[in-house]
């Protein structure tokens, strides 16, 4: 296994509400020294959540939302951040419920995704719902989300929705497309 880097020196060169620019000074083992910088959290490390619910057996719901970051409305999974002191699954389950209006029985976490290692911190926890039913909370949307459903079956075509681009959410309906053909509860 490779030895890490040693940090010389960090500093945090720029802050927002949401975000932090750390500037890190590294010198790695075999001497070369670098500067990086990483967009790291709040310090809040309460992370965030990501939902494939599961509508029926062949499709999971997708929320539409204004996305600053591309200035567009996007589609997505339902995902949000955990509060203080709340369990990931609880926090799946009141996501869902506040983006899409359902609730879920069935809760399973089946892993973490970074989107950005290189110069990111945070992660998200990929939580699949099944067995679902109606239920809505308020949530901290500016305005109602549109629910979509996509089948599993055709997520290659997913990529050519114009207003599906974010690749967490591409990664976590195909491995859990997998995972249900895996089990024998999903097939092509």
């Amino acid at each position: 296994m490779r030895q890490k880097p040693t940090i010389l020196a960090r500093e945090i060169v720029a802050s927002s509400r949401l975000f932090k620019v750390e500037e890190l000074q590294l010198r790695f083992a075999n001497g070369v020294e670098r500067t990086y910088e990483r967009l790291a959290s709040k310090g809040t490390g309460y992370g965030a959540v990501m939902i494939v619910a599961m509508a029926d057996a062949q499709h999971a719901l997708l929320v539409e939302e204004y996305c600053a970051g591309t200035d567009d409305y996007q589609v997505s999974l339902p995902k949000g951040l955990i509060e203080p002191g709340e369990d990931v699954l609880v926090a799946a389950n009141r996501e869902l419920m506040e983006e899409a209006g359902f609730g879920a029985r069935q809760l399973e976490l089946l892993t973490e995704l970074s989107l950005s290692p290189g110069y990111m911190s945070q992660k998200i926890q990929v939580v699949l719902a099944r067995d679902l039913y109606p239920e809505s909370l308020p949530g901290d949307e500016p305005e109602p989300m549109r629910v979509e459903r996509v089948n599993l079956g055709e997520l290659s075509s997913l990529v050519q929705h114009p207003q599906f681009s974010e690749g967490r959410a591409l990664a976590a309906l195909y491995l859990v497309r997998d995972l249900l053909t895996q089990r024998g509860e999903f097939s092509l």
